[in-house]
C-alpha cells in the first residue's frame, strides 16, 4: 500500500511563471520544495530545484494561483487547468474549505504549428468545448471513512473515487471535483453548534438534465448525489448521510423541442438485473436500504414508475425496503406539510430500528453510534421533489434526533423553537437544492421558496412566478444548450479520449436533414411568412388576388412549423463525442 511521505506538504498558494517555453508552478507558503515545470510545446512534466534565468527582453508574466486541476490532452498538445481564485465558504473538521471562483486554461499545443489543417480544425473544436467546462469545487471525505490508515495515504488516495471529479485530469499529476458545501454556526442557549452540509456527486454517470438520466447497464444513475448532514458541538460530532439517484433502469427522456418529452425505457427485459446490480452497490457501501420514489402514479413518470416497481419485487428484503409516494398527488403544489403522512410510513426504519441511525464520535474521535443504512430518495430529475424531502422531512428530523441525543434539545423540542436556527438550517439546505440543480439542469431548484419559508406549506407568489422563469430557462438550456455541455464534461471526465487513431472526422459533422436543420432559421422563416400573410390580408379589400397570397403565404409557415414539430430532435442542441452504455 502507497504510503504518504512524512515531508511531504499540501500547497495552498503557489506562483505560475509563464516562460516562453513553459510554465512554472513555484509553492509560495513558506516551502523550499520542487517546482513543477510544464512544456508548452507538449505539456510534459518535471520536477526543477530552482527557476531559471530569465533575460531582461522577455520577462515572463507571473501570476498568484491556488491550485492544479488537472491536465487534459487533445489532438496536438495539452490543456493546463489552474485555479486563479476561491472563496473560502466554511470549515470542515477544523479545516477551511474552499469552493473555486475562477479556473485559467492554459495551452501548451505549440507543437499545434506542425499539425495539418485538418487537424488544427479539430483541436479548435475541441478546445472550444474546455472553455465551457463548469467550475467546479474542492474534495471532502465523507466521515465515515476517515479512518487512521487512510489518512496515511497521499490526499488523492484518499478522496473516494466515485466523488473525485478531476480524477482523469489528475492521472499525469499522480503518475510523475462536483461538489456543494454549505455552513453556518448557531447559538443554542450557552451550546455553539456548527452545521454542515456537504453534496458529493457521482462520476459514474455524469451529464446534463436530458443527456443523462436513469442507469447505464452496470447499474450506475444519473445525478447520483451524496449528501452529509454534520454536526459539532463540544468535541461531539454527528454525521447523518442521505443519497439520491435517478431511477435505476435503462430509460430516457430525447429532447425534442416540447416541454415533455416522451418517457422511454430501453431494453425493458433488462430492468431487475440492473435494478439488483444498482442496489447491491448500495448495500455494499451503506448496508441497509429504504428507496423513497416520489414520481407521478400516472402519465409517462407513472409507466417508468411502474416498471421501477415492479424490478423492486425481486429485490426487496430485509435489508432493501421500497416505497412509493405520489408526492404531487398527495401534496399537489403547496401542501408540502403534508409530508408528515411519508415520515409516519418510514419513521420506524429511521429510529427505532437504527438501521438509519447517525454517525455519533466522542471527544476522543471514538465511535458511539454508527449509520447502517441510507435512505435513497428519487423523483424524475432527483431535484424539486426530492429537495424539499430531504430537507423537510428527513433532514430536519434526523437533526432533532442528534441534537436531543447531544442535550441540546428536550424530549419536546425542536428547530421551530428557535427561529433564528431555523432560518439558518433553511437557507442552508435551499442554497444545497441550488448547487445541485444549477449542475444538472443549469437553473437553480424550483420549490425554493417553500424550502426557504416557514414550515407551514405555504408558497409565495414570488416564489411560483420565479419557478416559471425557472423552467422556461430549463427548457431553453436542455433543447439548444445541453448537447455542447455534456460533451464538455465528457470531454473532461475522459469518458471521450482524444486520439489521433481516431476517426479524423470533425464530431461536429452532420449529415442529412441535420446539416441543415436551424431552429433559428426555421422561426425566422415561420415569422417572415406569417408577417407577410398578415400583410396580405390587410390588402384583400382592394384586391381579392391577395387573399390567395395569404392563403399560400400562411400554408407554407404551417407546413414549416409542422414539419420542424415533426422532426424536432435534429434542431435540437446534441452531444457528438460519446454515447453512453444504455
Amino acid at each position: 500500500m502507497e504510503k504518504a511521505d512524512s515531508g511531504q506538504k499540501l500547497y495552498t498558494m503557489m506562483r505560475l511563471w509563464e516562460f516562453p517555453d513553459r510554465y512554472i508552478v513555484e509553492p509560495t507558503d513558506g516551502s523550499s520544495g520542487s517546482c513543477l515545470a510544464i512544456s508548452r510545446e507538449d505539456g510534459s512534466m518535471t520536477l526543477i530545484d530552482e527557476l531559471p534565468q530569465s533575460n531582461s527582453v522577455r520577462v515572463p508574466k507571473i501570476r498568484t494561483i491556488f491550485g492544479v486541476i488537472g491536465m487534459i490532452k487533445l489532438l496536438a498538445g495539452s490543456y493546463l487547468l489552474v485555479i486563479t481564485e476561491r472563496e473560502c465558504v466554511g470549515s470542515y473538521l477544523g479545516h477551511p474549505i474552499f469552493k473555486v471562483s475562477s479556473l485559467k486554461i492554459l495551452p501548451c499545443d505549440h507543437s499545434l504549428k506542425h499539425s495539418t489543417a485538418e487537424e488544427k480544425k479539430m483541436q479548435s473544436e475541441f478546445s472550444g468545448l474546455i472553455n465551457v467546462a463548469e467550475r467546479t469545487s474542492g474534495v471532502a471525505q465523507r466521515l465515515h471513512d476517515l479512518g487512521d490508515e487512510s489518512k496515511l495515504l497521499p490526499l488523492w488516495r484518499q478522496a473516494d473515487p466515485r466523488f473525485l471529479w478531476n480524477n482523469y485530469m489528475l492521472e499525469v499529476l499522480i503518475d510523475n471535483k462536483l461538489k456543494s458545501f454549505q455552513y453556518f454556526q448557531a447559538a443554542i442557549g450557552k451550546d455553539i453548534i456548527d452545521i454542515t452540509l456537504i453534496a458529493r456527486r457521482c462520476t459514474r454517470r455524469t451529464g446534463t438534465r436530458m443527456w443523462r438520466r436513469g442507469a447505464d447497464s452496470d447499474g450506475y444513475v444519473a445525478n447520483f448525489v451524496e449528501s452529509e448532514q454534520i454536526v459539532q458541538l463540544n468535541g461531539y460530532t454527528a454525521s447523518f448521510v442521505q443519497v439520491r439517484g435517478s431511477i435505476p433502469l435503462l430509460w430516457e427522456q430525447i429532447v425534442d423541442l416540447t416541454y415533455k418529452p416522451k418517457f422511454e425505457i430501453v431494453r425493458l427485459e433488462e430492468a431487475p438485473r440492473v435494478a439488483e446490480r444498482h442496489f447491491l452497490d448500495l448495500r455494499k457501501r451503506y448496508g441497509s436500504v429504504l428507496a423513497v420514489d416520489l414520481v407521478n402514479g400516472d402519465g409517462g413518470e407513472g409507466r417508468v414508475s411502474e416498471k421501477f416497481a415492479n424490478a423492486m419485487q425481486h429485490i426487496v428484503s430485509d435489508d432493501v425496503r421500497y416505497l412509493h409516494f405520489d408526492f404531487h398527488r398527495i401534496c399537489g403544489h403547496v401542501h408540502f406539510e403534508r409530508l408528515s403522512i411519508l415520515y409516519d410510513q418510514i419513521v420506524d426504519f429511521l429510529t427505532k430500528n437504527r438501521e438509519m441511525w447517525y454517525l455519533l464520535l466522542n471527544e476522543k474521535g471514538e465511535k458511539v453510534e454508527e449509520q447502517l443504512g441510507v435512505v435513497r430518495t428519487n423523483c424524475i430529475d432527483c431535484l424539486d421533489r426530492t429537495n424539499v424531502t430531504q430537507k423537510s422531512m428527513i433532514g430536519r428530523n434526523m437533526l432533532e434526533c442528534q441534537l436531543r441525543r447531544l442535550g441540546v434539545f428536550g424530549g419536546d423540542e425542536t428547530i421551530n423553537s428557535h427561529p433564528k436556527f431555523d432560518d439558518n438550517f433553511k437557507i442552508m439546505w435551499a442554497n444545497h437544492g441550488d448547487d445541485i440543480s444549477i449542475q444538472y439542469s443549469g437553473t437553480p431548484a424550483l420549490k425554493g421558496d417553500f424550502v426557504r419559508n416557514l414550515w407551514c406549506g405555504q408558497r409565495t407568489v414570488q416564489g411560483i412566478l420565479k419557478d416559471g422563469w425557472n423552467a422556461l430557462m430549463r427548457y431553453y438550456l436542455n433543447n439548444f444548450c445541453d448537447g455542447t455541455k455534456q460533451d464538455a464534461i465528457d470531454l473532461l471526465q475522459g469518458h471521450y479520449i482524444v486520439s489521433v487513431n481516431r476517426d479524423m472526422t470533425p464530431p461536429s459533422q452532420k449529415g442529412g436533414l441535420e446539416a441543415i436543420a436551424s431552429i433559428r432559421l426555421a422561426l425566422s422563416l415561420l415569422f417572415t411568412g406569417f408577417f407577410f400573410a398578415t400583410m396580405s390580408l390587410r390588402q384583400v379589400g382592394t384586391d381579392l388576388r391577395h387573399l390567395f397570397f395569404a392563403v399560400m403565404w400562411a400554408g407554407m409557415s404551417l407546413v414549416l412549423a409542422t414539419f420542424v414539430r415533426a422532426h424536432g430532435r435534429i434542431f435540437c442542441n446534441r452531444p457528438r463525442l460519446h454515447k453512453p452504455r444504455c
